[in-house]
């Protein structure tokens, strides 16, 4: 939100410099983003009038205009080259010596052979737009010789203020400077105006069909209007330093009172109406063209402004195109209506739209200011573009508006927690000051907030109140009046920092992504699954609570890759919510992924593309710093998202806490990566339990090594033959190595050879040859009977 500090002084003297208001209002609740000034700094700029423009003698493009500055004597000489410039144009001047923006110096010039005496100036050469029209046409009584810095009062701030989204109220000049005049104690006045009388008996039929979410329309007709004429400077130079283009006065009279009052409102040109408005709710499927040239097919849950023909806007979001207002307009009719912020919200983000008059409806409109935004739209487009208005015609159910309840403000709440206690004056005069009604009684106060305020409903609320207002600052500090007692801490629970470190000292990153995700995306990961939706999302991609983090980790490669990178090793470590008996589950879970080269470009190492086995190794440095590895292993699986052949379930003592693979091929094609990347994901709290360090004896006899080869299935993981051998060793293995996998001549299709290094110990006694070679030939049976192993000779 931007705030002209010269239009919040039409509503309170706040009597405070820019940066200090800045800062009172940022304790308040509304962050300060910035502070600029209203218009770049330059002098010797002033109003003149051209009373001559001919055609320059060597040029085409160029005039020589002959200027009266308001200086007497002779009229300026000026070469102009705007296509604009003519005879009894009132515009600005640059004198000779004047200085505009980055430091341009004027000077007297010859051009093409002619001199010129300054320079008539666009709204860009000022600073004071981007686009470049020609030179800057005033209105014609403006006095000729005047400083524009004066007469547009350019010497002004602006403040742009975070405005939370509880806080709808605030967003407009009028609701900043109710808060304004709060903090300062400084009066709240109104900006003088009229009501236009009524002069037309002329209305248009409205009917609420949809009351629930549109309990109050405000309607009017203006007859007569001449919207071809030029809004006042003093309107389009506001509706700049907030940000907002001067369209037309029609359209800019609607912007200024969104801006001034925080009544959206929309204007429809009245010839093109088809009998009578009807709110209601769209049909699923309809269509309609949007002011902005968009079509959009319309959802049953979504509200519409409708005549006999079908919609003409979509209700609290945007007009539509059929019935917007044109420079030929000459009959318009205005709204200003109270629409539910349910009936909203999240609509206009669905359809990928984001409008001023959304964000305000959402948020929550005050439904008792229709009246006087109605009024004073109608003071200012008579005053600009003339016509006859008819009555304001108010089509309501009263019943369905939303009325402000009572809420109770005990001082023994108020003490205990914020730690210190207001005079009840204070607290009166605070809360009065914000519009609130206050009732003392004997434990504190009893309050009814005004009808903008919709975030307060209950006592801490008013707390927050009390507290912002006198100032988070102020309060004093005290020592905490009780023990605080920390929760133990489990052993068991490994440190967080430490798995992070781990996979830090691997290469990998860490991100975090948003809990929310792109449900077409979630859809291809998950397809038997379906995630919580939101009611309300930020965003049409970020629509569904996400059940993996592989999304976020995906889309984080994806944009990387865009972006020319590549080689790319990132994890996280975050909530999921999947689907529970008794409705959501969140369960925390650490996930990684890596794509691209194995190693970074050199030439000491011929480029190679990262497989199953990095990331395998990966997780497997992870899992040891639970202090059990060999509790782990990997058995081939499939995963509707992961590659066929190239996946692996994560067991601990047998069961699933993860999973591990390559990303879909169909996938990786579908997201438009170059390379196919790798994935695991665990369940954090099951599989990185932590084995309690205990003391085990260290054994004063030798190991024995021996060295066995077999033949087995080539599907045969190597964790089933490490199953059997442990068990058949019964604690008498310390170690278990494979040192070499051999497939190739010599060995029949389908087979492979793995030779195992076996290392035996025991704390008690030494191991013997009779020993070694029982566990041997135990271990060889055992392999030949359960897994079909043949000992390689």
């Amino acid at each position: 939100m931007k705030l002209s500090l010269d239009w919040l002084r039409d509503w309170v003297d706040c009597g405070l410099a820019p940066a200090e208001l800045g800062a009172r209002l940022t304790m308040a609740g509304f962050e300060l983003e910035s502070v600029t000034p209203a218009a770049p700094a330059f002098a010797g700029v002033v109003t003149a009038r051209i009373l001559a423009a001919e055609r320059h003698p060597r040029a085409d493009k160029l005039q020589v205009c002959r200027v009266d500055a308001g200086q007497g004597g002779e009229p300026l000489q000026i070469v102009c080259g705007a296509p604009n410039a003519r005879a009894g144009l009132i515009t600005v001047l640059a004198q000779v010596g004047a200085r505009l923006p980055n430091d341009v110096a004027i000077r007297a010039a010859k051009l093409r052979g002619v001199e010129s005496a300054g320079m008539l100036c666009s709204a860009r050469e000022l600073g004071l737009s981007e686009t470049h029209e020609g030179i800057l046409e005033l209105p014609a009584d403006t006095p000729i010789g005047q400083d524009l810095r004066e007469l547009m009062r350019l010497d002004d701030t602006v403040l742009e203020l975070n405005v939370t989204p509880n806080r709808g109220d605030a967003m407009s000049v009028l609701g900043l400077a109710r808060e304004v005049a709060a903090l300062t104690g400084r009066p709240l006045r109104s900006p003088a105006g009229a009501a236009a009388p009524t002069t037309t008996a002329a209305t248009f039929p409205v009917r609420l069909d949809a009351a629930q979410a549109c309990p109050r329309f405000l309607g009017r007709v203006i007859d007569g209007i001449d919207n071809r004429r030029a809004s006042p400077l003093w309107l389009r130079e506001r509706l700049r330093r907030s940000g907002v283009r001067a369209i037309s006065p029609v359209v800019d009279v609607t912007n200024y009172v969104l801006l001034e009052l925080g009544q959206p409102m929309h204007a429809y040109d009245h010839d093109r109406l088809q009998q009578s408005i009807h709110v209601r709710h769209a049909n699923e499927g309809e269509p309609l063209e949007l002011l902005d040239g968009r079509r959009v097919e319309l959802t049953s849950n979504m509200l519409v402004i409708a005549d006999a023909a079908g919609p003409v806007g979509l209700a609290g979001i945007m007009g539509g195109a059929r019935s917007a207002v044109q420079d030929t307009t000459t009959r318009v009719f205005l709204e200003a209506a109270y629409f539910a912020p349910q009936a909203i919200a999240g609509r206009a983000r669905r359809l990928g739209l984001s409008t001023d008059a959304s964000q305000r409806f959402e948020r929550g409109v005050d439904p008792r200011i229709g009246q006087r935004a109605m009024e004073r739209a109608t003071e200012l487009l008579v005053a600009i573009a003339g016509g006859e208005p008819g009555p304001i015609v108010v089509t309501e159910e009263a019943g369905l508006l939303p009325v402000r309840t009572a809420v109770p403000l005990r001082r023994e709440r108020l003490q205990r927690l914020l730690g210190t206690l207001p005079d009840d004056g204070v607290i009166e005069r605070l809360l009065q000051g914000l519009g609130m009604t206050v009732v003392r009684d004997e434990q504190g106060f009893t309050v009814t907030p005004p009808s903008h305020r919709f975030d307060i409903a209950i006592e801490p609320d008013l707390i927050e109140e009390v507290a912002r207002l006198i100032g988070y600052d102020t309060i004093p500090e005290a020592a905490p009046t009780r023990t605080q007692n920390l929760r133990p801490r489990s052993e068991t629970a490994i440190d967080e920092q430490r798995v992070l470190d781990a996979l830090a000292a691997r290469g990998y990153h860490e991100i975090v992504s948003f809990a929310f995700v792109d449900p077409a995306l979630q859809q291809r990961l998950y397809p038997q699954l379906e995630g919580a939706t939101l009611a309300n999302p930020i965003a049409s991609d970020l629509a569904v609570m996400r059940l993996s983090l592989w999304p976020g980790l995906l889309r984080a490669i994806r944009e990387n890759q865009h972006r020319q990178q590549d080689r790319l090793r990132i994890c996280e470590h975050g909530v999921v919510f999947q689907p529970g008996t008794d409705g959501v589950r969140e369960v925390t879970m650490l996930a990684a992924a890596f794509t691209g080269p194995r190693l970074p470009e050199q030439w000491g190492a011929a480029r190679e593309t990262t497989d199953f086995y990095d990331l395998k190794g990966d997780l497997e440095a992870v899992l040891a710093s639970t202090g059990r590895a060999a509790a782990f292993s990997f058995i081939a699986s499939t995963h509707p998202c992961l590659h066929p052949g190239r996946t692996a379930r994560v067991l601990r003592d047998g069961q699933p806490v993860g999973w591990l693979g390559e990303l879909h091929p169909e996938l990786v094609a579908a997201l438009d990566l170059t390379y196919a990347p790798q994935l695991f994901e665990l369940e954090y709290n099951i599989a990185l339990r932590v084995e309690v360090p205990a003391y085990t004896e260290v054994s004063r006899f030798p190991r024995v090594r021996r060295d066995l080869a077999l033949l087995v299935d080539e599907a045969l993981p190597f964790s089933a033959i490490r199953e059997r051998v442990t068990s058949v060793a019964a604690g008498l293995l310390k170690d278990l190595r494979v040192f070499d996998v051999y497939r190739g001549a010599g060995i029949e299709p389908g087979r492979k050879s793995i030779a195992l290094g076996l290392i035996f110990q025991d704390n008690s006694r030494t191991l013997t040859d009779e020993d070694i070679a029982r566990l041997m030939a135990a271990i060889r049976d055992d392999l030949s009977a359960s897994v079909k192993a043949r000992i390689r000779e």
